[in-house]
């Protein structure tokens, strides 16, 4: 039998409680008992994911000729900064990840305002200092600029098109923030140059005073300010007709650099809060009731063990939950598919343990020895069986996180996590807890307790 079984049933009375904590918990919060400020915060809201709670699902493809090679660098950066962009602008929880070699995946779960995020995350963000003399051009009017960011020289469609000159871009800037004019009436950005880009701004201004400095986002004119004197200092401001929301957004396509590749939108999704919440409903319902006919199995066919392995169930869905909140582990539809899967594999080891433990009481062991050589019998199958299923579900994460399968990765990863925590539910909970059970009832009829 189990040695040291006190300490077994304290630590499993602490890991319980603490999961009952974290799931019973919205947001854990430790102050201080001198300063009462929080010395330790933690939302532990459960992170749903675009099919249960609803939002937008957009396809990003580069908008490139289908021949022209792109590294895979330039994706992971174009990937990094669409993260950003949309972090910025508020979108939490959002899953932004490379599908394939010139495709990007963006899920934004719970999200309202489509429109903003998906003009930010489409734009190159191409900021252009140009120098047009004494033309002030219009803003919205697009400009032809010696600029190419792959080198290339410039030809315009039309020979007669003037091309302007590109004095600086938009990688010169050091940072940007967003403020109010004098009178508080219109919105500016705010910009701090790099030494270099300072150099070159203050060269500029001071051999062009009263010549028109064109701001130009995307080839597209933002505003055309004039010199009047000299600006060596590094600092300037971008002043037009913005909104608080377009200021913003500008802020955050300057703040956050500027594409490798463009990228335009070839497929937009939109999951409504309603279609999401009836899916989690039904998912949980359906769940409910699988685990209630497993449960009513378990005990009717295995007596006391199924008791205990019933328990045990509960014990794992307990922790692994307090887990999924803990860590802020998205759950999808196909993510609570893996949990429920785990469960399963949870179950399976039960029965091998259960069943190596009637076969020894046929054989005339004792109630004791039985109990002992169930679990080291069945222990190289529990251990091939879950290694095998983690190894699968690694593989299957690599295959989503290489092809932006969002569906695969949260199967795979809850699948695993539950198989790694129905180890410890199987063999430490559940022996520690026949041994419980076993030595408080002392049973003496084998045939009726075990149904051997």
């Amino acid at each position: 039998m189990i040695r040291n079984l006190i300490n077994r049933i304290i630590l499993i009375v602490v890991v319980v409680a603490l999961a009952l904590w974290v799931d019973f918990s919205s947001q854990i919060e430790i102050l201080n008992p001198v300063t009462d400020e929080p010395l330790f915060s933690r939302n532990l809201e459960p992170r749903l994911g675009l099919d249960l709670q609803g939002g937008l699902q957009v396809l990003l493809e580069a908008d490139v000729p289908a021949d022209q090679q792109i590294d895979a660098a330039s994706m992971e950066i174009a990937r990094d900064i669409v993260q950003q962009r949309t972090d910025a602008l508020g979108v939490n929880e959002n899953v932004i990840q490379v599908a394939g070699d010139r495709r990007i995946v963006g899920e934004f779960p719970g999200l309202e305002d489509t429109e903003s995020v998906l003009a930010t995350i489409q734009q190159t963000g191409l900021l252009e200092f140009v120098d047009t003399g004494d033309y002030a051009p219009e803003p919205g009017t697009f400009l032809v600029t010696d600029y190419s960011p792959t080198g290339e020289p410039v030809v315009p469609t039309d020979p007669e098109t003037p091309i302007y000159h590109t004095i600086m871009t938009g990688a010169d800037i050091d940072s940007v923030g967003v403020s109010t004019d004098q009178l508080g009436t219109s919105y500016q950005i705010n910009f701090v140059l790099k030494s270099d880009g300072a150099q070159i701004f203050g060269q500029h201004t001071t051999n062009n005073v009263n010549k028109y400095l064109t701001i130009v986002l995307d080839k597209q004119v933002i505003s055309s300010p004039i010199i009047n004197d000299p600006i060596t200092g590094g600092q300037g401001t971008i002043s037009g007709n913005f909104s608080p929301e377009e200021a913003n957004a500008f802020a955050i396509q300057l703040r956050y650099g500027s594409l490798p590749i463009p990228l335009k939108i070839v497929e937009t999704r939109i999951i409504g809060p309603t279609l999401g919440a009836d899916s989690l409903n039904k998912s949980l319902v359906a769940g409910l009731i699988g685990m209630t006919i497993v449960a009513l199995f378990m005990i009717i066919y295995y007596r006391l063990p199924g008791i205990v392995a019933v328990i045990s169930i509960l014990i794992y869905a307990t922790v692994t939950f307090a887990v999924f909140k803990w860590f802020h582990f998205t759950l999808t539809l196909a993510g609570i598919a893996g949990f429920l899967l785990s469960t399963g594999a949870a179950l399976d080891a039960n029965i091998l343990i259960f069943e190596r433990l009637k076969e020894e009481l046929r054989n005339g062991k004792t109630l004791a020895q039985a109990v002992d050589q169930g679990w080291t019998r069945a222990w190289s199958s529990i251990r091939d069986s879950n290694l095998a299923a983690i190894i699968t579900s690694l593989i299957l994460f690599w295959f989503g996180s290489t092809f932006g399968a969002t569906i695969v990765k949260g199967f795979s990863l809850t699948l695993a996590l539950g198989v790694m925590i129905s180890l410890f539910t199987a063999i430490y909970v559940t022996r520690t807890l026949l041994a419980l059970f076993l030595r408080s009832f002392k049973p003496q009829n084998l045939e009726r307790w075990f149904g051997i």
